[in-house]
């Protein structure tokens, strides 16, 4: 197999001021439409999760990279959009349930910028467009620091409520660990909420190896400060993969 990049980005959007906290999260629409640009220019089709899983599963080959959008920002759909429609790619957004048309209030006591999140409307529009919603819990909470009845409650019933909320084919098929926080109870829950993969912050492209761990599965971080020619070293070569750490 061979390896395939899962990009993450978080908001697509003006920088915040410098000295702003995670200023680097927020990667320019002109960065985004580069970095797209430059992946299609050689071949390469962005796809979804959903759209990524017989890549994934073996029962496709081709030059494809995933693109993913964690937190459910309503600049992705202003921003991202327009450049995945052009582009003719599909993307995944992992969602905070109970936080929807709201903020990213997680932040807040870190005194990072509160940004609009997308609302149940927006995430059907999105939707609507070629999109993919998925899940990032109820309240983006560290899921290793919870008990085993919020464990549950942030992994199953985020999908009950996003399944209830945003028509989509086959329902909510994804999740994602926020803040990349994983351990063994959170990917058996995970896998029997009935998700077909959750992604983790660790580094790499996914290898053979990750195919039979769909639900620890490495992304490529996408930050304001990457190039298109950064983005292609990340994607096409070992970098990323040289960075990668054990997990649970």
């Amino acid at each position: 197999m061979t390896p395939i990049p899962i990009l993450m980005y978080h908001q697509i959007d003006v920088a915040p001021i410098k000295g702003t906290p995670m200023r680097g999260l927020v990667v320019s629409p002109g960065s985004f439409w580069r970095h797209m640009a430059a992946m299609k220019a050689l071949g390469y089709l962005g796809l979804s999760m959903s759209d990524l899983e017989p890549y994934l599963s073996g029962e496709k080959t081709g030059k494809v990279f995933g693109i993913t959008f964690d937190d459910g920002y309503e600049n992705n759909l202003m921003h991202a959009l327009p450049v995945l429609r052009q582009m003719r790619f599909t993307s995944t957004c992992y969602v905070v349930g109970k936080l929807i048309g709201r903020t990213n209030v997680w932040d807040q006591a870190k005194g990072i910028e509160q940004k609009q999140l997308m609302t149940v409307a927006q995430m059907q529009e999105w939707v609507n467009q070629g999109q993919e919603i998925g899940s990032h819990t109820l309240t983006h909470c560290n899921l290793t620091e919870v008990d085993a009845q919020r464990l549950v409650c942030e992994i199953v019933d985020s999908k009950r409520l996003l399944d209830a909320a945003v028509r989509q084919a086959h329902g909510t098929r994804h999740f994602c660990y926020p803040y990349g926080a994983v351990n063994g109870e959170c990917v058996r829950v995970a896998e029997s909420a009935g998700y077909a993969t959750a992604t983790t912050t660790q580094r790499g492209r996914v290898q053979d190896a990750d195919r039979r761990q769909m639900f620890l599965l490495p992304r490529v971080l996408v930050s304001r400060s990457t190039s298109w020619m950064q983005l292609l070293v990340k994607c096409i070569t070992a970098y990323e993969d040289r960075r990668r750490t054990a997990m649970v």
